[in-house]
Parts: structure tokens; C-alpha cells; sequence
């Protein structure tokens, strides 16, 4: 995947976001609440920062910032998380603030063998544009 850099032709964030975009499905907000309400097993991913992640978050969702999603995820990493390691089978949503990081984030995780990873369109912006619910709670 890197081998095919061309420091010529540097790519911009929104080259990376398009093209994990390219890859990755999509759910919209009122999907995954009614999937939420449904109880579904699914394994909710914020992979924005801790501080984001403090201002305002889905009920439910796990906070694994974009930057450690491949070692959270990689289980003969030390560190790994292990729900989201044995998660390979399993339905994982993934949101962030627009829907760009986490779209990154899908697209890895897809890569890296789990099977059924779905971005959330727009984000938590959209989401709480949308009236839906929020959890507002430091976390320590």
C-alpha cells in the first residue's frame, strides 16, 4: 500500500478520505439508532480524541482514537483492545467528527480482515444535527 507513493504527485486529507470512501459503506445516523434501539450486536467505534470524545458521544460507543485503530485492533499487539481485536465477524459502526477520519479507520480495519465495518455519514456533527441522542460524561 505504501510502495505506491509518488512524492511527485503528494496526496492532500481529502485524497485519503475520498479514497477510503471509494471502499467502506455507509450508515446514516437514524440507521444506526434504529440499530442501536434494535439491540443489534454491533461493536460502536469513536476514533475521535479523548477530548471530542468528552464533549459529547454516542451511548454505548467505545473510544479508540484514529491513531492507535491498527494496534487496537491487531491482537498480537500488547496493547491490543480485546473486544474490538475478536470483533473480525462481527458488525462494527465507526464514526468521528465529519465521517472522514473514520472512514480512514474503516477502510483499515477492512484491510486488516474484519468483515463487516460501516462509516457513519457525517459524523457526530450529523448526528447531533440530526436531534439525536448524546452522553455527556468525562471519562478518567
Amino acid at each position: 500500500m505504501y510502495n505506491t507513493f509518488k512524492p511527485e504527485q503528494p496526496m492532500s486529507l481529502m485524497d485519503f478520505v475520498r479514497a477510503a470512501k471509494s471502499c467502506v459503506r455507509e450508515i446514516t445516523p437514524q440507521a444506526l439508532l434504529d440499530k442501536l434501539n434494535a439491540r443489534e450486536d454491533l461493536l460502536l467505534l469513536d476514533v475521535r480524541e479523548h477530548g471530542e470524545f468528552e464533549t459529547g458521544h454516542i451511548k454505548g460507543a467505545q473510544l479508540v482514537p484514529r491513531g492507535i485503530i491498527e494496534a487496537a485492533a491487531d491482537p498480537s499487539y500488547p496493547k491490543h483492545l480485546p473486544e474490538l481485536a475478536a470483533a473480525r465477524d462481527r458488525q462494527i459502526v465507526v464514526y468521528c467528527a465529519t465521517s472522514g477520519r473514520s472512514a480512514m479507520a474503516a477502510a483499515v480495519l477492512q484491510m486488516m480482515g474484519f468483515k463487516n465495518v460501516l462509516n457513519m455519514e457525517g459524523g457526530y456533527t450529523r448526528w447531533v444535527d440530526d436531534g439525536m441522542p448524546q452522553v455527556h460524561e468525562a471519562t478518567y
